[in-house]
């Protein structure tokens, strides 16, 4: 299936507390950070270390290229079920978002966390509200 936005499928959103108490209280949820490989060096990724977890790192739209990543569902997918509860995350919700739209359609149980990782821009266009101001997180 090709990725985009031809999907009609509606996927939930959910805040960060609700990702972080997803997280927390269901040992088969599973973080799937959907940003580019330079966002993860160079802006920092979740840690889920506190709660015996790692996050899922793969590339919704490939860097530097800014193609579509072709095999993003097969590497998103490896080795989970499509019971598992997958928590879908990029910089501000939109890429996730689409993410989530393509493995919802799939079968799967997906899930965006709106915010996203740097949240949306405040009037003097800084990030905000995301998971780097409010849950753990380190540089890579």
């Amino acid at each position: 299936m090709a990725l985009g936005r031809v999907l009609h499928v509606t996927v939930p959103q959910i805040s960060l507390e609700e990702a972080w108490e997803t997280l927390s209280e269901d040992p088969d949820a599973v973080l799937i950070d959907v940003r580019t490989l330079a966002e993860w060096s160079f802006v920092g990724i979740p840690d889920l270390t506190t709660i015996g977890k790692n996050v899922r790192t793969v590339e919704w739209t490939q860097f530097p290229t800014g193609q579509s990543n072709p095999d993003f569902l097969a590497q998103a997918t490896e080795g989970l079920s499509p019971e598992q509860t997958l928590l879908m995350l990029c910089r501000s919700g939109g890429r996730s978002n689409a993410a989530a739209e393509l493995l919802t359609a799939q079968g799967y149980n997906a899930v965006n966390v709106g915010s996203g990782f740097e949240g949306d821009l405040d009037p003097q266009g800084h990030r905000r509200g995301g998971w780097k101001d409010e849950l753990p997180w380190r540089q890579s």
